[in-house]
């Protein structure tokens, strides 16, 4: 079944349909993957949105090899890879013999990097975020490359607008975000050396039921926790369409590489969003702060041009969630920290 507007489901029952959701492709993505030639492989696969974006590129282009690369410190994600069709190789991308020895596949999703806890060791934060691109980079300087990115580079907006663009140049706070512009130019300067062709994919925030901002805010609407608005605006994208978009990117790759702002088009108000969450639970939320003016904000219109808007939009994504979160559906346990002001993460 393709994922379209009119086949989404009114719930979600439970993890296994939420990954089989998450790993539907629409038509627009078999389309534009039919544009591109070749294997894809996924370094960086084992995180949040590795598995299920190679599950989705497996579903849309089954006849391709989809490669997974991780170390894999988790043997069970390997098994549920495996069981999508999706080869898996083991790698620490920090050993650079270990990165020129993989296949060299003429597409690249690059998710490796390192954001929860960054602020405990700085050093390798930066490592991972800056010089395993540069390996990345110079190991596949003819492939296609779509890197993923942060809106967190992007410097607080006022609210009141449509967000950052991508041509506002970065200048975010906290040495989390600074290490990702150090992941951009990496890239882009390799880029520029080989005429690697590539997207710099500034995403922010993904979400699927187990973690992200409408789990964090639900959850803490339904236990009656506090909930800070002082950072009181975000955007926020359903994870399926944002793996869908970044695969498309392969066929709007550019040379040399440059950055596309990947989120949903609407700036939401925390506020609004807990009380809605209030009024499915019936219980009202506790609120605390005041709204700032400003907050990490962008402008995906670059990205709605290329793609169209997300096939999931927020009141099905708030609907999802409200079932999910009041049922104690399973979570990661990772908080977003959407609410971070500081950087520091």
């Amino acid at each position: 079944m393709l994922l379209t507007r009119q086949t989404l489901p009114k719930t979600i029952p439970d993890v296994a349909a939420l990954d089989d959701l998450l790993c539907r492709p629409s038509q627009a993505l078999i389309d534009d993957l039919t544009k591109v030639d070749g294997d894809i492989m996924i370094l960086g696969v084992a995180g949040k949105m590795g598995p299920t974006l190679a599950g989705l590129a497996k579903a849309a282009a089954p006849d391709r090899r989809i490669i997974g690369v991780a170390r894999f410190s988790d043997a069970g994600v390997k098994d549920w890879l495996h069981a999508r069709g999706v080869e898996t190789i083991n790698c620490d991308l920090m050993d650079e013999s270990a990165v020129q020895a993989l296949p060299k596949a003429p597409n690249i999703v690059f998710m490796a990097g390192r954001k929860f806890g960054a602020e405990g060791d700085l050093a390798l934060t930066w490592a991972m975020n800056t010089h395993v691109p540069a390996l990345v980079a110079q190991a596949f300087p003819s492939s296609r490359i779509v890197a993923f990115s942060t809106g967190c580079i992007y410097p607080f907006v006022p609210v009141d607008g449509k967000g950052s663009a991508e041509d506002m140049a970065p200048n975010p706070p906290g040495e989390y975000a600074q290490s990702c512009v150090g992941r951009e130019r990496m890239f882009e300067y390799f880029s520029h050396k080989f005429a690697t062709p590539g997207r710099l994919f500034r995403l922010n925030y993904a979400i699927d039921m187990r973690y992200g901002v409408l789990h964090d805010i639900a959850t803490k609407v339904l236990t009656g926790t506090p909930i800070d608005v002082s950072l009181g605006h975000v955007n926020f994208i359903w994870q399926g369409d944002a793996s869908s978009q970044a695969l498309r990117c392969l066929a709007h790759c550019t040379v040399p590489t440059s950055p596309i702002n990947v989120s949903g088009h609407e700036v939401l108000a925390v506020r609004d969003l807990a009380q809605k969450f209030g009024a499915r639970f019936g219980r009202a939320p506790v609120l605390t702060g005041k709204e700032e003016p400003t907050a990490w904000l962008t402008d995906t219109s670059r990205a709605v041009e290329l793609f169209g808007l997300p096939v999931v939009d927020t009141e099905q994504l708030i609907a999802w969630t409200a079932d999910w979160v009041s049922r104690a559906m399973p979570s990661l346990g990772k908080p977003t920290k959407y609410e971070v002001r500081d950087g520091r993460y």
